[in-house]
């Protein structure tokens, strides 16, 4: 109880913070690069302050400027923290857009140039996506959740397609993220907080230049069974079923065409 209550504390201390300090850079960071670094710096104290210190495999397959869509299993809200905390700070957020009303944050967000969703409106969303994938194009990294929520099983929820035509269109490579551990820190539904071990594997990055719009869902397919291969929903409480890595998802993209 105590751990969650702070948790909390640090949350909107730290978020208040933030959302100034990158409100105020953003006047004059027209690159937008200190803002990111302050987002990263926002993660990362978060997770430290229950004491997460994750594990991280398959940065080796991440090469520094090149930019990724990096599309990763969404569990808990801490997900969120824990790939700007491991992320280089380079990476934006495509958003529901209802996370840009919150006061302060909302502007934050905007400022440190994340883009909104409006999932609610088909051709909206299609404009967004557009955005993103011109922002990728430019350089920029975008981080998607393909299933669009946050599960409240253990099982990965059916993906959606709006990150995979985000992806064709950019034309850059769309990275599988499986993150291990988060349900049992911080549950959808659930307002408790807990420490504990959590394990971020980094696949290979899918080249997305052979595909087009109406191969959708071969990529989908496979930027699913990586996912898959890389994440144990008991971890770390199954920790034999947990030690598949990089090599798993090397040997998975070999059915690429």
């Amino acid at each position: 109880m105590l751990l969650t209550v702070w948790f909390y504390f640090c949350l909107v201390i730290l978020t208040v913070i933030a959302a100034t300090a990158v409100i105020i850079v953003s006047i004059f960071d027209s690159k937008g690069s200190i803002s990111l670094k302050i987002t990263k710096l926002w993660g990362f104290c978060l997770i430290k302050c229950i004491g997460v210190k994750p594990e991280v495999y398959g940065l080796e397959n991440i090469v520094p400027g090149q930019p990724y869509i990096y599309a990763a299993n969404h569990q808990s809200f801490f997900d969120i923290f824990v790939l700007l905390a491991v992320l280089p700070p380079t990476v934006k957020f495509l958003a529901k857009i209802e996370l840009f009303a919150i006061p302060l944050f909302g502007q934050a967000l905007s400022r440190a140039g994340s883009l909104p969703v409006d999932r609610s409106n088909r051709q909206a969303a299609m404009k967004s996506i557009d955005r993103a994938a011109k922002a990728v194009r430019q350089g920029s990294s975008i981080i998607i959740f393909p299933e669009g929520t946050r599960a409240t099983t253990p099982q990965l929820l059916p993906f959606k397609k709006g990150g995979f035509v985000l992806a064709i269109k950019s034309g850059q490579p769309i990275v599988p993220v499986s993150i291990n551990g988060s349900r049992f820190i911080m549950p959808r539904g659930g307002r408790r907080v807990r420490s504990g071990p959590l394990r971020v594997v980094f696949g290979q990055p899918i080249p997305t230049d052979t595909y087009k719009t109406k191969t959708k869902d071969a990529l989908m397919s496979l930027l699913q069974e990586v996912i898959e291969a890389n994440y144990d929903p008991d971890y770390p409480h199954n920790l034999t079923s947990s030690e598949s890595t990089a090599r798993g998802c090397a040997k998975v993209l070999t059915q690429a065409p």
